[in-house]
Order: structure tokens, then sequence, then C-alpha cells
């Protein structure tokens, strides 16, 4: 039998997203709050003698459109690599929605693949390589809830309470390109880390950042997307009968924030017993926010 590992796929909240302006490139200078959860999709590599991807997802699109193959093929350029592999991906995490759904895949293959073909590339390695892939895949191949600079690539990991969220996701898709191309942005947002440096600790590139509990969060991507997108303002509408409610990312995805599971699911049902949204306009799920993502802790007891 080839050798094989199973590795997840986290998602991930944007717990805030300040837009600080933009770049001569075209990019944009962010400021934002990664928060990895306990919950995502699953990856499955066998050793194989070219590339195959098989996907299982509620609804399919084409490979050529997946992160998963163009990150296998990206590690095998770079390593000059001439394994292939065999490559399931179980999908939970909805395309659209500011879940971090395909970065966080070309991550954990980015993972997999080092550890099954032995390239013993570092996690800085292959963080850079995940850059060209997208400005989110650096932080799922980090693996680690983080404070993020520059266009998303500048990471300095953060310690939070592991609280529980409540995500709901409208079902409809947003493209993340045209959220930044829209005219009507917010691109001078205010530096939470500037302004209020006295409230974050950080010394050097790799240390801990604690932020305190009453730093001011925003979603600099909001007002954009419930215009082009009443849906989502209706769902933050119907939320908020229930507590505070953001949006994570360029969305579509709103998240509530709680101390534990129960208040979660209390959240939850209220809202499936709410006659003013209905059971076929949203996904919802609960989970647990953590600081380091689960796909290291199964390499790190994964045995080749």
């Amino acid at each position: 039998m080839n050798p094989s590992i199973r590795l997840p796929a986290p998602a991930k909240l944007n717990l805030f997203l300040h837009i600080l302006g933009q770049r001569e490139d075209g990019y944009h200078n962010l400021e934002t709050l990664f928060q990895i959860l306990d919950w995502g999709d699953a990856l499955e590599f066998e050793l194989a003698d070219s590339l195959e991807l098989e996907q299982f997802s509620p609804a399919d699109f084409p490979d050529e459109d997946n992160l998963v193959l163009l990150a296998a093929k990206k590690l095998q350029d770079f390593s000059g690599c001439s394994l292939g592999a065999r490559i399931k991906l179980h999908k939970k995490i909805p395309m659209g929605a500011g879940l971090g759904g395909g970065s966080s895949d070309a991550a954990t293959t980015l993972l997999g693949l080092n550890r099954l073909w032995n390239l013993e590339l570092s996690i800085e390695q292959l963080a850079e390589l995940g850059l060209s892939l997208g400005a989110d895949v650096p932080v799922f191949v980090c693996g680690q809830t983080a404070l993020a600079l520059g266009i998303g690539e500048q990471l300095y990991p953060v310690e939070l309470e592991e609280n529980w969220f409540l995500v709901v996701t409208p079902l409809i898709h947003i493209s993340t390109a045209g959220i930044f191309l829209h005219p009507e942005l917010t691109r001078n947002g205010e530096s939470i880390v500037d302004s209020q440096e006295s409230r974050l600790t950080c010394v050097g590139r790799n240390s801990k950042i604690r932020a305190l509990a009453d730093l001011a969060a925003r979603n600099d991507c909001q007002t954009v997307v419930e215009k082009l997108h009443p849906e989502v303002a209706r769902m933050r509408q119907a939320l908020e009968n229930f507590g505070s409610v953001r949006m994570s990312g360029t969305g579509s995805s709103l998240f509530m924030q709680f101390s534990d599971a129960t208040q979660a699911e209390h959240a939850l049902e209220h809202l499936r017993a709410s006659e003013s949204i209905k059971a076929n306009e949203y996904k919802a799920f609960i989970a647990r926010g953590v600081n380091q993502s689960a796909v290291h802790n199964e390499l790190a007891d994964c045995q080749m």
C-alpha cells in the first residue's frame, strides 16, 4: 500500500479587517486578526505517479479553479520533486464566504505533500510559496491565530481566549476581487495598531501579541458588501436580535462570539425558530476558536 496521510484544512474568521490604503501594485495594505477555527475541510494524500484530485463537496466546481492542484504543482516546480499524489478533498467550507476555504486547502496541500514527499522544506519556505497562491495562504501554513499586516503576509502570532462562534453564511457567493475593486470601498481606514499602540505588546516579528478585550474592531468591507448583497444586511439584522454580529473577510459569513458552546447553540436555536429568515437561505455551524491549527497537531502526531 502506498504511503498516505489525512489532514484537516480549517476555516478562519477575520475578527476585524481594516483597509489602510491601496498600494501602487493594486493590492491593499490591511490590518486583520485571523482567528483559526476547529472546523473545516479535510484532505487525503496518497503517493502516486501523477497528480490527481478527487473532490467531495455539496457543490462541484472545476478542478482548474481549485487551489489544491495549483499548490501541488507549485510545490513540485519549486522543489524539483518528480513524485505525484492522489488527493481527495472533502469540502465543508462554502466558497465566497470569507472563511478562507480555498486558501486553507492550498496550505494543507503544501504541508501535506511536503511531508508525503519528504521534502523537508521549512514553514517559512512553504509560507512564501503559499503567498504566490493568495494573501491568506501563509496564515494557514503557519497555523496560528495571528495579527496580519501588509497584504496579509506579515504575521504576528496572537494568544486569544479560545471562544466559541456561531457562523452563519447566506447562500450567496461573493467575489473578493469584486469587493476590493469597488469604487466605494473604504481605503483609508484608521489603524488600531498605530493609533492604539499602547494596547498591544509587540516585540519583533515572532513575538506574541496580546490584544486587549476592548480593542475596537470593524470590517471596512462590510458597507460595500451589504450594498451589493442585501441578503447579508438582512441576515445581520436578524442575528442582531441575539447579540453582537460581525462579518468575516469580504463576506458573506457573519459570526457571533460566545464564551461557551451552550450560548452559541441557544443563538442557533433562536435563529432556526426565526420567522424573518428561512432555513433554506443560509448554512450555519458552531466552532471553537483555537490558537494553533489542527493541521499542525496532526502533522506532529503523523507517522509515515
